[in-house]
């Protein structure tokens, strides 16, 4: 029950951000749920392959790849979801920030105390 509610915060977020982002476009509000759901897949599978295989980069920029990583992911999602589309990396850079940012602003506060001991 919390994975589907992160993944329809996450899609209104990406809904919102969409609106006041001009590098990034989604039809409606499916569409945005429906790129949570492909992020949080591609985060689950494809990103630590993507992290093993960039690890000595990763290490020598200091964990900034990273970055580049999530963006990667953006790009992979916008090329799997039709409707969502990205300008480009550094829109798909701007908008991983900014979501990684909102899921842990808005999931670290509603996370349970007793689960974090």
């Amino acid at each position: 029950m919390k994975f589907i509610i992160k993944i329809l915060l996450t899609g209104l977020f990406i809904a919102v951000l969409s609106n006041y982002m001009r590098g990034i476009h989604v039809p409606g509000l499916t569409t945005s749920i429906i790129v949570a759901l492909v992020l949080a897949l591609l985060n689950a599978i494809v990103k630590p392959i993507l992290i093993l295989l960039t690890l000595p980069v990763t290490i020598l920029t200091l964990g900034l790849f990273l970055l580049v990583i999530n963006a990667v992911m953006v790009l992979i999602c916008a090329e799997i979801v039709n409707g969502f589309r990205v300008d480009s990396f550094w829109y798909a850079l701007l908008f991983s920030i900014l979501v990684s940012l909102f899921q842990s602003v808005v999931f670290g506060m509603t996370e349970d105390k007793k689960q974090r001991r």
